[in-house]
C-alpha cells in the first residue's frame, strides 16, 4: 500500500524536525525541545534497569531495576527517586548519600540505563499491528504508528490523537498525519513544533 510504504520516508524527512515535551510537571530541562540533530536526553521510567558502578567498591555495584513507583533502594544511601531524572542526577544522588561512608572524596559513581524497558507506548485502533511497545529510545508519532504496522485502509489519520497521562487525568492531543503519510508533511501537519514526541505511558488512537 502506496500510503503505508511512505512512513519511512516520511520518517526520514521529519528526524530535522524539532520535537516537543508536554510534560507540564517535568522540570524545565525535561520541556526543552531539542533543536534539529539534537538527541533528547534519556530521562529514567519505572521499570527501567539501571547499572549502578562505584568505582573501587566492588560491593556497592549493582544492577537494579527500579520500582512502579519510580523509585528504588541502594545500599548506605536508601531510597532514591529516579523518576524523569537523567542518570548524572542519579550519580549526584548517591555520591552525596555516599559521603558520610568517606573521610575523603567519595569514588566516582557511574550510572547508566542498562535496559530501557520502561519507555513503553500503546498503538491502538485501525492499525495493522496495535499493541504495546518498548522502543528502547524516545519516537514521535508517527515512527510509532510504523512501528505499530501502519494505518488500515480505512483509517482516519486526520483526526489521530494521543491519550497522555498526567497525575490521575488523561489528556487528549490531536495529531493530523494525512500528508506525512503520503510522504509529503505540510506545515498542517507539523504544526509550529513539529510531531509530538511521545512519554512512557502514551496511548496512540487511529480511529
Amino acid at each position: 500500500m502506496k500510503l503505508y510504504g511512505n512512513i519511512i520516508a516520511a520518517g526520514l524527512i521529519l528526524l530535522s524536525a524539532p520535537l516537543p515535551a508536554f510534560a507540564q510537571n517535568a522540570p524545565a530541562a525535561a520541556n526543552a525541545v531539542p533543536g534539529p540533530g539534537e538527541l533528547r536526553p534519556y530521562r529514567i521510567n519505572p521499570g527501567d534497569e539501571l547499572e549502578v558502578y562505584v568505582w573501587g567498591e566492588e560491593r556497592l555495584q549493582r544492577v537494579i531495576r527500579v520500582l512502579p513507583d519510580g523509585t528504588f533502594s541502594f545500599p548506605l544511601v536508601g531510597r532514591v527517586d529516579a523518576l524523569n531524572k537523567l542518570p548524572t542526577d542519579i550519580e549526584g544522588v548517591i555520591s552525596k548519600g555516599l559521603e558520610a561512608q568517606y573521610r575523603g572524596q567519595v569514588p566516582q559513581v557511574t550510572v547508566s540505563v542498562r535496559a530501557p524497558s520502561g519507555l513503553q507506548v500503546s498503538v491502538i485502533g485501525k492499525v495493522r499491528s496495535p499493541g504495546s511497545f518498548t522502543p528502547g529510545k524516545y519516537i514521535n508519532v508517527l515512527e510509532a504508528i510504523g512501528i505499530a504496522g501502519g494505518p488500515t485502509e480505512f483509517a482516519d489519520v486526520s483526526n489521530v490523537t494521543i491519550l497522555r497521562k498526567q497525575g490521575d487525568r488523561l489528556t487528549p492531543m490531536k495529531v493530523r498525519l494525512t500528508d506525512a503519510l503520503r510522504g509529503s508533511p505540510s506545515a498542517r501537519d507539523l504544526g509550529a513544533n513539529g510531531l509530538p514526541q511521545l512519554q512512557s505511558g502514551d496511548t496512540v488512537i487511529v480511529p
